[in-house]
């Protein structure tokens, strides 16, 4: 039997879904080795009976706790998709700022009628299988996910940086065009689609498992840089932290 796979949304753009209809032909392919039962972005039916969860968005909500913990307790896999699951994302920058600042400024004059708290990556409440990056994600990449995951293989996922992908296509690095770029510590996978069209990498696939910190400190210098001067960019994608919890 095919695997029955299910699409969860909590705080986002829900992008990363909009990012695989967009496959549309490819969408077929998809089905043959896939049941979708549950994907509010593309149908109406929906069931809760499924093998493998896609769940996107970030966690922003105490009581999103206990739907985020019922999935998990449905699924036999869970895959975190996209930036906001994996990272946190930007969703992240209100945690640097006071909970009741944000309160006020996002619903002035109505600030306890929502339900909120630091945003934070789905790990945080649940066990994750495996995680798709990106902001939004790469539809191509998450096809592999879904082909390994059907067959029983591991799904890869790059762990070396953006770099290497600018290397593969030959770019001008950006900083010797005078520009900053996170590549140098960026989980690569997207191709490095942000250099290749002029513009730094912004870190939405998140960190690689080892950045090499001294390589990128010396990147930096040569490049008349200090970490200090780069640090906030770091912010918009990869800004969670547990030591920074208030």
């Amino acid at each position: 039997m095919k695997p029955r796979v299910a699409f969860f949304s909590f705080a986002c753009c829900e992008g990363c879904q909009l990012a695989i209809l967009n496959l549309e032909r490819e969408i077929l392919r998809l089905v043959e080795i896939v049941d979708i039962v549950n994907f509010r972005e593309a149908m109406t039916e929906k069931s809760d009976d499924y093998d493998i969860a896609f769940i996107e968005g970030t966690l922003t909500r105490q009581s999103d706790e206990a739907a985020l913990k019922e999935i998990r307790n449905r699924a036999k896999i869970v895959v975190a998709l996209g930036a906001c699951a994996t990272t946190g994302g930007i969703n992240v920058l209100k945690n640097f700022h006071p909970l009741a600042e944000v309160k006020e400024r996002v619903y002035p004059g109505c600030e306890d009628c929502f339900d909120t708290y630091e945003s934070r990556p789905i790990d945080e409440c649940i066990k994750v299988d495996y995680y798709i990056h990106g902001c939004p994600i790469d539809n191509q990449e998450f096809l592999k996910v879904v082909k390994a995951l059907a067959t029983g293989q591991t799904p890869f996922v790059p762990t070396f940086p953006v770099c290497v992908e600018c290397k593969i296509k030959e770019n001008v690095c950006m900083y010797d065009m005078g520009r900053s770029c996170l590549g140098p510590v960026t989980r690569a996978g997207c191709g490095a689609i942000c250099p290749s069209f002029g513009t730094g990498c912004e870190g939405c696939r998140g960190l690689i498992p080892e950045p090499n910190v001294n390589a990128t400190r010396d990147i930096l210098a040569k490049a008349g840089l200090t970490p200090e001067q780069v640090i906030n960019q770091f912010r918009l994608f990869v800004g969670y932290r547990k030591e920074n919890r208030k």
